[in-house]
Order: structure tokens, then C-alpha cells, then sequence
């Protein structure tokens, strides 16, 4: 059992914060007088839990895990992750732009995966797979892949996160080869055509085999994301879709536990409801501490006798 786990904390994965986002006047307060930081850089989600819970994060087959997760079957197959991108060119470089799941229909990535699997694979080397939502890269053979989904690179040049060293060129090689098979192809052109950023690339990550499964102790996991629930699952740990409300989370947990609000539930008001359930459930005594990661990179840690802190009433990182 990993000692730092702390089985009375809740922690809960809501939408941004700052800008001027959170009006409640005594919800600001309350954060105020938590132990409220900026993370440094962008992180992929599992990383943020897993380092506030003390949990060991995988040192491969991040992809391999989500698939996990999606189908509830270990894969026995090397497997890296396939995004969907538009990669913008600008002057001197490609700006990348990670296409969320909303954004490209199921019909288009179907297409898409179709012909890019007629197109390039090599059924000795590798091949391409969607599955839902999701795009994969299957492999007989270990290649370089970036370690971080498209969503960490969103906004970025891409090259900064790609992989480096002696097979990195094998990586560019691809990449390539998948932008020059995508530009033409007729879902592009009505996604051009309809105002829409085209399926210009992939962005290929986090390859890898599938961890051995396991048991260890983890908080119970509340959450449609399908790199969590794999990892969830690997380790034996209990967990459920997101059920709606951080109060169905609490009442559902006998302790402590992980909550992940979907992505695309970025009402203001939304956040604010959420904020006063989990200072009630501190309140209540019904969780010991809570740790709030918000999506724009904001955490907070809030106990119950931070209460005494009664001369922090505002904080400039919400703002």
C-alpha cells in the first residue's frame, strides 16, 4: 500500500477558475484561504492525480490504459494514442490545435481512420484503429512516441514535444506520412468548406504496453475519462462513471475520493455549485480535505481550520 495515500481527502477535477470566472463573494473567500498555487506548465490529468494522491504514475503505455479503459480489456498489444489535430501553419513553424471529441463527428473520424488504415498500414509493421471517440496506432515493434496527449501541446509548436533521440526520426517519418494522406481526403474538404478546421494530422502518444494488473489502494474514482478508468482499472480500484453532482459523489464514497467532471461543463455557475457541495462535505466532516485542480492549471488544498485564516478575504489568482 503506498504510505502517502490519504483515504479522508477529496479531490475534485473542475472547470477554470480565474478570469473572473467565480463571482460567489464567500466561495472566493473560502478558496482565499486555502492553500490556492499555480502548477508550472501544462500536465496531462492522470499526472495531477496521481501526484496529489502520492499514486505512482506509469512510466509507459498511457495509450494502452486508455483503451483500458474504453473496452474493459487489458490490451496484450503495443499501442499508442492517435489524435485528431489541425496543425496551423504559421511563418516559420506549425502551430498545433488539438481537435476536442465534440469537434470531429463520429462519421468523420471513422472516415478518416478508414482511409489512413487503406492507405499506409503495413499489417507486419503497423496499423490504425478508431475506437469511439478515440484514435490508436497499433505496432509490432516499439517506436518513439510523444509522451503527452494532443491537449497538453494544444496551442504549442508541436516539435517541442516530440521525441528525441535516435528513433525520433522514425516519429517525423510518420507524422508525415499521415499529414500527406490526410490533405486531400474529402472529409477535409467539407470540414474546409463548412468553416471548420480540417483532420490535418495525428499527434502520437504515449506508446507502449498495457501495465501488468495489480491491486493497490486508491480513492474511489468518479469519471468518464477513459485514461482514469484504465488506470482505475489496473489496479483493481473501485470506480464509476461520473454521476452528475460532487454531492452523488460524496454520498456514493465511503471516504475519500476522485471526481472528474466532464470536459465539456464549463458553466460558471456549474463550478460554483460544485465549490459549495465539496465545502459542505468539508464542513460536514464527511471528507477530511479537499483538493481542487482546475482545468486552468489552479489547485487548491482546503482543510477545515483554514477557516481561521479570516484576513484572507480575496486572492489575485482568481482574477
Amino acid at each position: 500500500m503506498n504510505a502517502s495515500y490519504d483515504n479522508s481527502a477529496a479531490v475534485a477535477v473542475l472547470p477554470a477558475v480565474s478570469g473572473g470566472r467565480l463571482q460567489d463573494r464567500s466561495l472566493r473567500s473560502w478558496l482565499a484561504r486555502s492553500d490556492l498555487s499555480v502548477e508550472v506548465g501544462k500536465q496531462e490529468l492522470l499526472e495531477r492525480i496521481v501526484g496529489v494522491l502520492g499514486l505512482p504514475y506509469p512510466e509507459e503505455g498511457l495509450a494502452a490504459l486508455r483503451m483500458w479503459g474504453q473496452t474493459g480489456d487489458r490490451p496484450t498489444v503495443w499501442i499508442a494514442g492517435a489524435d485528431p489535430v489541425y496543425l496551423e501553419p504559421r511563418l516559420d513553424h506549425l502551430r498545433l490545435h488539438a481537435l476536442s471529441r465534440a469537434a470531429v463527428p463520429p462519421a468523420d473520424l471513422r472516415a478518416l481512420f478508414n482511409h489512413l488504415q487503406a492507405t499506409l498500414s503495413d499489417d507486419q509493421r503497423f496499423g490504425f484503429a478508431r475506437l469511439g471517440v478515440c484514435g490508436y496506432l497499433r505496432s509490432t515493434l516499439p517506436i518513439a512516441t510523444a509522451a503527452v496527449p494532443a491537449y497538453v501541446v494544444d496551442q504549442e509548436v508541436p516539435t517541442e514535444f516530440q521525441p528525441h533521440g535516435d528513433d525520433s526520426a522514425n516519429y517525423r517519418n510518420l507524422l508525415g506520412e499521415i499529414e500527406m494522406s490526410l490533405h486531400d481526403h474529402e472529409a477535409n474538404q467539407r470540414r474546409i468548406a463548412a468553416g471548420q478546421q480540417p483532420v490535418n494530422g495525428l499527434w502520437i502518444w504515449g506508446g507502449g504496453m498495457a501495465p501488468a494488473r495489480s491491486t493497490r489502494a486508491q480513492p474511489r474514482l468518479f469519471s468518464d475519462d477513459p485514461l482514469l478508468l484504465g488506470y482505475w482499472e489496473s489496479a483493481n480500484a473501485g470506480a464509476e462513471g461520473w454521476p452528475g453532482s460532487i454531492a452523488e459523489c460524496v454520498q456514493a464514497a465511503d471516504a475519500g475520493f476522485v471526481a472528474v467532471t466532464p470536459e465539456d461543463q464549463d458553466d460558471p455557475a456549474f463550478l460554483e455549485d460544485c465549490l459549495r457541495q465539496l465545502r459542505a462535505a468539508l464542513h460536514g466532516k464527511r471528507v477530511g480535505r479537499v483538493i481542487v485542480l482546475f482545468r486552468d492549471g489552479r489547485r487548491a488544498m482546503v482543510r477545515r481550520s483554514h477557516r481561521l485564516r479570516f484576513w484572507r478575504l480575496d486572492s489575485k489568482l482568481l482574477d
